[in-house]
């Protein structure tokens, strides 16, 4: 037995050298599954729950469904033992789409698809890209099936960040530098990455090269707070959680719609501007964007409402200034602005800014740790009723009264 475990020790760090030479990929992907096989590097697989031992041809294998009432971005199309996904639009400007069948683990797998498309449902295990899939997951009560992330430091919460140490989850970098050998050893089911259409610094055609599950989750393309929250349903198919995520976002949606109407009732619109300005550009959000409806809701008047764009537009210093310096409340400036006297010292001429001037500047910083991860980004994302209820509380107090600022925080006099 002590000489077994040596050889496979040894089998185990002759692939790492291996890994690094090699020049053939063929050689390395199979020397990497004589690996897992032989060196148990992997974790040890959870048993699928709900695994079919006999199939039914007949049968339906997913009697809870979600359908997209929010979103724009995915859809889903169900059949007897599988679900379809399409990613309409993975990112700005994308001629294609992604499509995911997701096949009930045990039975048949369906015609018309790669095999990179096809995906044994429920995941057992699974790796994320974005630290804004981490809330996805916490949402819908699956942390357990975590195994890696990317930038473990980023979590904001401190209990989260143990709760993951605990469990062992591996840091694997970032999205554009991630560690694929160390993703190749922990083989996870699925990997859910975003893009952005630059192959140079895209993940998923590295991983999909490698042979790994990937699906691209473009949440951040939407337009809307609660059509970002959506995705929430995106996540929880790959575990056949659907029912979870029904409930959970029309809990949010009837969250949100109660804080709106409460907006609604607002005597004023107070004027708003966005952003500052960084190298040269000042990036305002468009007034189709999921920023925009914030405000919208929030019972505020954007003054780039009028903006026919989804996404943010680059700007100069002028023309922002010629509109935006009577703007009554001025959000979402630089992270590193940490008082008021600081802003005059990126550009004097912030000091004609009318928000300066009465210190009605707000950023959505209140939650970020000391390595600069912001919980707005994180668990922001699947709460867009508390996002909202803050905003309403900073443009109209009065109307909110008993609300505490969650995820903003006042720029300090």
């Amino acid at each position: 037995m002590i000489k077994r475990f040596l050889n496979l020790i040894k089998t185990k760090f002759l692939l790492k050298a291996l890994l690094r030479k090699a020049f053939n990929r063929n050689l390395v992907l199979g020397l990497v599954g004589l690996a897992l096989n032989a060196c148990t590097i992997a974790p040890i697989a959870k048993q699928r729950d709900g695994c079919v031992e006999k199939y039914e041809s007949d049968r339906d294998y997913f009697p809870v469904k979600s359908q997209v009432d929010r979103a724009i971005g995915f859809s889903i199309e169900y059949h007897k033992n599988y679900k379809v996904i399409t990613v309409n639009q993975p990112w700005k400007g994308a001629k294609e789409q992604f499509r995911y069948a997701l096949v009930q683990c045990g039975t048949p797998n369906p015609t018309g698809f790669n095999e990179n498309q096809i995906i044994q449902v429920p995941v057992r295990t699974v790796a994320i890209l974005s630290t804004t899939h981490l809330a996805h997951l916490e949402k819908l009560g699956l942390i357990d099936r975590l195994v890696a992330m990317t930038t473990l430091e980023m979590v904001y919460d401190s209990k989260m960040q143990t709760q993951l140490d605990k469990n062992g989850v591996q840091d694997v970098g970032r999205n554009n530098s991630f560690n694929i050998e160390k993703l190749l050893m922990l083989s996870p089911d699925l990997i859910t990455t975003y893009g952005t259409g630059n192959p140079a610094t895209d993940s998923h055609p590295k991983l999909l090269e490698a042979k790994l599950k990937v699906a691209i989750n473009a949440e951040y393309m939407e337009s809307s707070p609660l059509g970002r929250a959506e995705w929430l349903k995106f996540t929880a198919l790959f575990f056949n959680q659907e029912d979870k995520a029904n409930q959970e976002f029309a809990g949010i949606v009837a969250r949100y719609e109660k804080v709106a109407a409460i907006a609604k009732t607002a005597k004023t619109a107070p004027t708003v501007v966005t952003g500052f300005h960084r190298n040269g550009t000042w990036h305002m959000a468009g007034g189709k964007s999921y920023a925009a409806k914030y405000l919208e809701d929030a019972g505020a008047k954007y003054l780039w409402a009028d903006d026919p764009s989804e996404g943010s537009n680059p700007l100069s210093f002028e023309t922002v200034y010629l509109r935006g310096r009577s703007a009554d409340f001025w959000l979402n400036t630089s992270q590193d602005w940490q008082k008021r006297e600081d802003i005059p010292k990126s550009d004097v001429r912030y000091r004609d800014f009318q928000a300066w001037q009465t210190g009605k500047m707000f950023n959505s910083n209140a939650r970020v740790n000391n390595k600069g991860g912001s919980d707005y980004w994180q668990s922001g994302v699947v709460n867009p009723d508390v996002v909202l209820a803050d905003l309403v509380k900073i443009f109209h107090p009065e109307l909110m009264p008993e609300h505490q600022l969650f995820y903003y925080k006042e720029i300090a006099p």
